[in-house]
């Protein structure tokens, strides 16, 4: 017998609960399958080399991604629909930007905002009604309607989801195409679907031990180039200004800088 799929049960702000949160702090399996999604998704945005960007974590949850995109050197800000979820990542304070929403009703960001954007397993969720009155289709159009209006020219969206079947992926694709996007298929594990520009397509992955996934890059025409900017070395003084300021803008009682923040104490006699 199949194993039922979560979003054919409860809505996904009630199926990740406090219970189903902790697994993404604990189950270490569970980290490492969604760190190497995120990484896939990171590649395929084909963002420039040596280059910080800002990029939108769309159902970003724990923050598993989140910290995929810290690691490279990214600034983020994510949006998920579960307050469980987004307590987990409050408590691993992530670097990133927080928001409580529902994408399915559209994203709630200025256009041009975003250098590009991914998403690990939510699409799939958007292909599902559990309240009346809500229409599959209409959540799909809001979501890549305002998707791509928050997105800089030039810029990329990969958006991993499980499909159901190929109806699923049919659907979601032509919602895609319909706000704006243009694209092509990569085929991964072995099913990572990629839509993006005309552009040479990146080579599908085909290692047999990964989960099956599937990947919808959506892409406008290419950003120019901005300013480079390196990360700082870790417990250097700019690291701590720059944990410092995000801690503020959380709001969050901080020392005021001085002279000696960052500095090293000298050597005891």
């Amino acid at each position: 017998m199949p194993k039922k799929r979560p979003e054919h049960g409860l809505p996904p702000a009630l199926y990740y609960d406090e219970k189903e949160a902790q697994k993404y702090a604990s189950n270490s399996r569970l980290v490492q399958v969604q760190s190497e999604i995120a990484e896939r998704a990171l590649e395929l945005l084909s963002l420039p080399k040596d280059e910080s960007c800002f990029i939108l974590d769309i159902g970003c949850g724990s923050g598993l991604s989140g910290e995929v995109l810290s690691e490279n050197g990214h600034f983020w800000v994510g949006i998920d629909v579960s307050k469980a979820m987004l307590g987990v990542a409050v408590e691993k304070d992530v670097e990133g930007g927080l928001l409580l929403g529902d994408v399915g009703c559209g994203l709630p960001f200025r256009a041009g905002s975003f250098q590009g954007a991914i998403s690990v397993s939510v699409l799939q969720w958007l292909c599902n009604t559990e309240e009346r009155g809500q229409d599959a289709l209409k959540r799909l159009r809001r979501f890549f309607t305002s998707l791509y209006a928050c997105l800089s020219r030039g810029s990329t969206a990969a958006l991993q989801f499980y499909p159901e079947n190929a109806l699923q992926v049919d659907v979601i694709t032509r919602q895609a195409m319909k706000a704006g996007f243009s694209g092509g298929i990569v085929i991964d594990y072995p099913e990572m679907l990629f839509t993006g520009g005309y552009r040479q397509l990146p080579t599908a992955l085909t290692t047999q031990n990964h989960v099956q996934t599937e990947c919808l890059v959506n892409e406008r025409t290419r950003f120019p180039g901005g300013k480079i900017v390196r990360k700082p070395p870790k417990k250097s003084r700019e690291w701590i200004l720059r944990k410092k300021e995000q801690a503020r803008r959380k709001g969050k009682l901080v020392a005021r800088d001085s002279k000696y923040t960052g500095r090293k104490r000298p050597e005891g006699f």
